[in-house]
């Protein structure tokens, strides 16, 4: 039918009302420094200190609201003064910065973000953030390593054809589809873990084994040909694909045709692939103004549904953070829906700068959801502020980012078809018993996320290692124990299992949302993570307030650090003090504590308290052995990365060992890099 308005230009549209519906998805989807923060991502597990910050909150630290104008004038101003940022930063005469993002406090603070170059060369894992102002140029700095770019050679002794073969075999594994080289191998500085070296990034495409775009990236050393590292570019994700019902579309009209082009949104177009798996396909456009009537087998409903979750979304970081578009310039994304043939799934590729959703299985349930545009739109904010690496633990999250704003934008939209909850995914059918997908609550709920953080979980699927920081989001916002919030009933625990208050959602995401933009890099960890939100926390609200506890405390719950007030809440503890030498390369050594008075078996959540002085701790394996002999590692070789020192609380199971006896803590360096010592080490029993 015909809109009764005949203006041309920028207009507004319902869709006709539709019902729910479910479907099926698969997850595939920066002179000395007045350090206020100076924090690195590579660490192993949360520091136990907290970050210097003032210890009253600072009204100034809101971010305010630039106009893409705004945004390209202070990023010329950076650019202009980058050489004499490098200097006061101490960077070699070889490094040069590269500016990335900005953004600017309401006290004049500016955070600038920065990729760096080596005699010319990009640095993998270089990227920094500097915090200054114009009385105080640079106050403090979050960077990526703490490693000095200063590789032994730029030299390479291994041919670019080795690392395009390697990079060809990376991309042949799990089954993937007609792989081949998408970008040839470049010389990089790769800076991500360990010490920096020369290497080759390659990057491969071709299709995954489910038919999600593949650009895959594969990290080679250019000197011996070890593959240093891989991660897929194309972040993939999840939602539900519930209408919003009749819902306002901001639309385009030209002459007597109408089309999905959202000029009050930096043109967002969406557009129709009819199957395709390339280019971008036609834009939706007709003679009327209304799309779609409510069911999958109109081509039009689902791209009405995903136009209108982009400008939900668009509407939340500008309205509740301050940013106007993805990149902060004002340039809208685009979205493609109907991708492939029953291809059950949707993703974010910052090569189109796009949004692109599958149909589901049978074609009958397009995954055009408002939580799924959220989640791929996050995805593309990610890449352009923290760039998380999608791969190891801040792969995961990179997800839980997605999940954590996906969630936030459902609530914000306020729609009643599609309320406001915690559950990922929690009406689609993928169970086949009406389950939801993900549970923000108790992430283990969907049998293979984590509720908890451990030594190991950077090693598995990134969606699944999402699921910590998901748990801790929602602790954060609603705290632990049974809850019914828009009908929903939520019963979340906690890893230590003491309690934790929640200090409400908006709160939670103005959090997150300055930690991703301000003090996360490519390589924050979970540890790094809990810096970072401490470090805003501080900011935003003071180090003495209840929200800066209620960070530590939802961090712990999670397995990350201590309580508030430090340890896990009380308990009888053990400890010993005494310094303990690690030989570098050497054999392990081991420190005592003797338990007596306890009866019966250790707790289930035993706390290890470990404080270790050591440079470069990813060569460290640290165990805690019981009396009997058993050794459970607390932390692997390979962790950590170029990160010094290890000052963390682990939570072990350890109910199976009794308690009374000699417990150790057995630590082993297995590289020629540096030496240490344990400064002492301590059990609590709860």
């Amino acid at each position: 039918m015909r809109s009764s308005s005949s203006r041309r230009g920028t207009s507004h549209r319902r869709t006709p009302h539709t019902p729910r519906r479910t479907a099926a998805v698969a997850l595939a989807g920066v002179a000395a420094l007045i350090a206020a923060a100076v924090q690195s991502g590579t660490a192993t597990a949360a520091p136990e200190k907290a970050p210097s910050a003032a210890s009253k909150a600072n009204p100034g630290s809101e971010s305010v609201k630039l106009t893409p104008a705004q945004r390209a004038a202070l990023i010329r101003e950076a650019d202009a003064a980058k050489a004499a940022t490098a200097k006061d930063l101490g960077l070699g005469a070889k490094e040069k910065l590269v500016v990335r993002d900005v953004l600017k406090d309401r006290d004049g603070t500016v955070h600038t973000r920065y990729e760096r170059t080596y005699d010319g060369l990009p640095v993998l894992g270089g990227d920094l953030v500097v915090q200054g102002t114009k009385a105080d140029a640079t106050t403090a700095v979050v960077k990526a390593t703490r490693a000095a770019i200063k590789p032994a050679t730029t030299k390479t002794a291994v041919t670019v054809a080795k690392a395009r073969q390697q990079a060809l075999t990376a991309g042949k594994a799990d089954e993937a589809k007609n792989p081949g080289i998408n970008r040839e191998p470049r010389k990089v500085i790769w800076a991500a873990n360990g010490k920096p070296v020369v290497a080759y990034e390659t990057v491969v495409g071709g299709f995954q084994h489910d038919g999600t775009p593949q650009e895959l990236h594969v990290v080679t050393d250019a000197t011996t040909g070890e593959k240093l590292y891989e991660w897929e570019a194309i972040e993939t994700g999840t939602g539900n694909t519930v209408y919003s019902g009749t819902v306002d579309l901001t639309t385009t009209q030209s002459g007597a045709t109408y089309n999905l082009t959202d000029g009050a949104r930096g043109n967002h177009k969406t557009y129709n692939l009819n199957r395709g798996t390339s280019g971008t396909g036609t834009l939706f456009s007709g003679p009327d103004d209304v799309w779609g009537n409510g069911t999958p087998s109109n081509l039009e409903s689902a791209g009405a549904d995903a136009h209108y979750g982009a400008a939900l979304t668009w509407d939340y970081y500008k309205n509740v953070h301050g940013r106007s578009g993805i990149r902060g310039d004002g340039v809208g994304a685009y979205s493609r829906v109907h991708y492939g043939n029953n291809y059950v799934n949707a993703f974010w590729s910052d090569s189109c700068f796009c949004m692109t959703y599958g149909d589901g299985s049978g074609n009958a349930n397009p995954l055009t959801s408002i939580d799924v545009a959220a989640h791929e739109m996050t995805h593309g904010l990610t890449s352009n502020t923290a760039g998380l690496n999608y791969s190891g633990e801040s792969g995961g999250l990179n997800e839980a980012t997605s999940d954590i704003f996906g969630s936030t934008v459902e609530f914000y939209a306020n729609n009643s078809s599609d309320v406001g909850d915690y559950l990922i995914g929690e009406e689609i059918d993928i169970n086949g018993d009406g389950t939801p997908l993900r549970y923000m609550d108790k992430p283990s709920k969907d049998g293979a996320s984590k509720d908890a953080w451990y030594s190991g979980i950077g090693s598995i699927d990134v969606h699944y290692s999402s699921g910590p920081a998901n748990h801790f989001f929602y602790l954060l916002s609603e705290g632990s124990g049974t809850k019914t919030i828009n009908g929903v009933t939520y019963d979340s625990p906690t890893s230590d299992g003491l309690p934790v208050t929640g200090i409400g959602r908006d709160k939670a995401e103005k959090i997150w949302f300055r930690a991703l933009t301000t003090k996360f890099t490519s390589t924050t960890n979970y540890a790094g993570a809990r810096t970072g939100t401490l470090a805003a926390t501080g900011e935003l609200y003071g180090t003495d307030s209840a929200e800066y506890k209620a960070v530590q405390d939802a961090w712990a719950g999670i397995n990350v650090g201590a309580r508030s007030g430090g340890g896990g809440g009380g308990g009888t503890s053990f400890e010993n003090a005494a310094d303990v030498a690690i030989p570098d390369r050497g054999a392990a050594v081991t420190s005592s504590v003797t338990v007596s008075g306890r009866t019966g078996n250790a707790p289930s959540n035993l706390q290890v308290a470990v404080d270790i002085v050591h440079t470069y701790v990813g060569d460290l394996k640290v165990d805690l052995v019981a009396p009997d002999g058993t050794a459970y590692t607390l932390k692997g070789y390979g962790t950590g990365g170029s990160a010094d020192n290890i000052d963390t609380t682990y939570t072990v199971n350890a109910s199976s060992e009794v308690a009374n006896g000699v417990w150790k803590l057995r630590v082993q360096d297995n590289a020629a890099r540096d030496t240490g010592y344990i400064n002492s080490w301590k059990l609590t029993f709860p």
